[in-house]
């Protein structure tokens, strides 16, 4: 892996992770299916527009199709649309601990139902991430925390979950920006009828607010996703899947620094044993890759 790599896969774990605070100052200010179809809306259209200007194309084979419409309504309508819903009641730290299992639930469902083959170190990772995940839970449940928000998040990983097992072995064609535009397109259709039949337009106006969508919009929405998918092309999507591992840590370190969300020993502890787990699970999947290509 070299360092451009490296560099990407950093600020992609940024980017991704800070979306949980950006998503949350947005959620409790304004009606949050409504402000996410518009965003999806507006980051679409600008990705299309900028990928038009570059000369990259929008006839998409029939794979490349299918997988951009179950991505945009698996990724952006479900999971990022019942976790804004979440955020209402839910901290943004809480919501990050839970997305961060992603790479675990996608291990777990290659090997339960894919048939993929897992590695003790696998397994091994497996369980403590899980356990970890447990053990926060855990802890904030007896805090106090929202079970309808915490099932609305554990739906909506498994959504994402879905998403990520179908972006798997497609590529893009180049087409990197304009797939990304499309999946936000298909995301913003997809909310628009439960956002006009649900919400009522209700805005608490800040500069934070304005702050927060402006910045959803251009880093989490359509920069970290560019990113990801040059990543991916770059170094494969196991490698770079190994960055997933950063994500509870940043998730819950920015959520404490601009949100002030309380950080117990417990989530400190639990967030330790998430991401050792993602690692191993990680390692396991590139060291059994390595060994099939000898």
């Amino acid at each position: 892996m070299d360092l451009r790599a490296i560099g990407m896969g950093l600020a992609f774990a940024l980017m991704w992770s800070s979306a949980f605070t950006a998503g949350r100052v947005i959620s409790t200010a304004a009606p949050p299916l409504t402000a996410l179809s518009l965003r999806f809306f507006i980051a679409g259209a600008l990705g299309i527009a900028l990928a038009r200007a570059l000369g990259q194309s929008w006839h998409l084979t029939r794979p490349q199709w299918r997988a951009t419409i179950v991505f945009g309504i698996c990724q952006n309508a479900l999971y990022l649309g019942l976790y804004w819903v979440a955020f209402q009641t839910v901290e943004a730290s809480l919501a990050a601990i839970i997305a961060s299992s992603m790479p675990l639930l996608v291990a777990l469902a290659g090997w339960l139902v894919l048939g993929e083959r897992v590695p003790p170190l696998g397994v091994a990772g497996l369980l403590a991430g899980f356990a970890g995940v447990a053990l926060i839970m855990g802890a904030r449940f007896q805090g106090g925390a929202d079970p309808f928000g915490v099932t609305l998040c554990v739906i909506g990983v498994l959504a994402l979950t879905v998403a990520t097992l179908t972006m798997r072995g497609v590529s893009s064609g180049g087409n990197f920006l304009m797939v990304v535009g499309l999946q936000m397109l298909v995301g913003a259709v997809a909310l628009l009828p439960f956002a006009l039949l649900l919400e009522e337009v209700r805005v608490a106006w800040s500069w934070q607010l304005v702050a927060a969508y402006i910045y959803t919009i251009l880093v989490p929405g359509l920069a970290a996703t560019l990113v990801w998918f040059l990543l991916v092309h770059r170094i494969g999507a196991v490698k770079a899947a190994t960055f997933h591992f950063l994500n509870p840590f940043l998730g819950v370190a920015i959520a404490a620094v601009l949100l002030r969300e309380r950080l117990g020993p417990i989530d400190i502890l639990g967030v330790t044993i998430i991401a050792f787990g993602i690692l191993a699970v990680q390692l396991a999947k590139q060291r059994a890759v390595e060994a099939a290509r000898r």
